[in-house]
């Protein structure tokens, strides 16, 4: 089993097992124990976390999105374009490098850089300690950028007041059926490179049905970070749909 998420670990050992009956069954059970355990304790640390952001009139913003798929690049252009509003600080996750907490602060943001290492998500706890050295000040739009995976940060809350999935034209329409548990999750999902449409083979009628289909609940905001098509929309939910946790 996974230590770090108790995800991949589980559908491993369960293949593992699958010609020893007995044997299958009490790992089966045991694996659910302690995912059981893990996603437990991590949800007390997220309550936590969740009353620190309700306490301090905070919105907190869980940004999810296959690697490449241009949240950074979304987060840089948001940055800039709401300076002198409300005060934006950013919890940035990566399994390795800071470059993308540096790219942050020089967008104007303050940033605490978490590296999982072999870890393939943000958890509760580590956003906890993050928080810790962030100091969020109250009233302020707290970005959490999760690392580069559509599965593991599914699962975990983290205390935020919505998970936002980016996803692009460039990684094809059928995203959301590929990944039904992320999509569902996220209240928002932000169609990003809407400018590299042109040029790639992109059915956003079909993408836009895949989605509904998944999550027929979530909204659907096709943008661009280079060109700044629709980036409006993205920052109205930011500050009226959603101004208030």
């Amino acid at each position: 089993m996974c230590a770090t998420c108790g995800c991949s670990g589980a559908t491993h050992e369960h293949h593992e097992h699958h010609e020893h009956g007995h044997d299958h069954g009490h790992e089966h059970t045991h694996v659910h124990a302690m995912e059981a355990a893990i996603l437990g304790k991590n949800d007390r640390i997220a309550a936590q976390n969740r009353r620190l952001f309700a306490d301090r009139r905070i919105l907190a913003v869980n940004l999810v999105s296959s690697p490449g798929a241009g949240k950074t690049t979304l987060l840089e252009r948001t940055i800039a374009d709401l300076r002198g509003g409300r005060r934006i600080q950013v919890i940035e996750g990566d399994q390795a490098t800071s470059n993308d907490a540096e790219r942050i602060r020089a967008a104007g943001a303050e940033a605490i850089q978490i590296n999982t290492g072999s870890g393939c998500h943000l958890d509760a706890a580590m956003v906890d300690g993050a928080l810790r050295r962030l100091e969020p000040a109250p009233g302020a739009l707290v970005f959490i950028e999760n690392v580069g995976n559509l599965v593991c940060p599914a699962l975990f809350d983290l205390g935020e007041h919505a998970k936002v999935v980016v996803a692009s034209v460039t990684e094809g329409d059928d995203k959301p059926l590929k990944y039904p548990h992320m999509f569902r999750a996220s209240r928002l999902v932000l169609l990003n490179k809407l400018d590299l449409l042109p040029y790639v083979r992109f059915d956003l009628d079909a993408f836009v049905r895949a989605a509904r289909q998944i999550n027929p609940a979530s909204e659907i905001i096709p943008v661009s970070a280079v060109s700044g098509e629709n980036l409006e929309r993205w920052y109205g939910w930011l500050r009226h749909d959603h101004g208030e946790p």
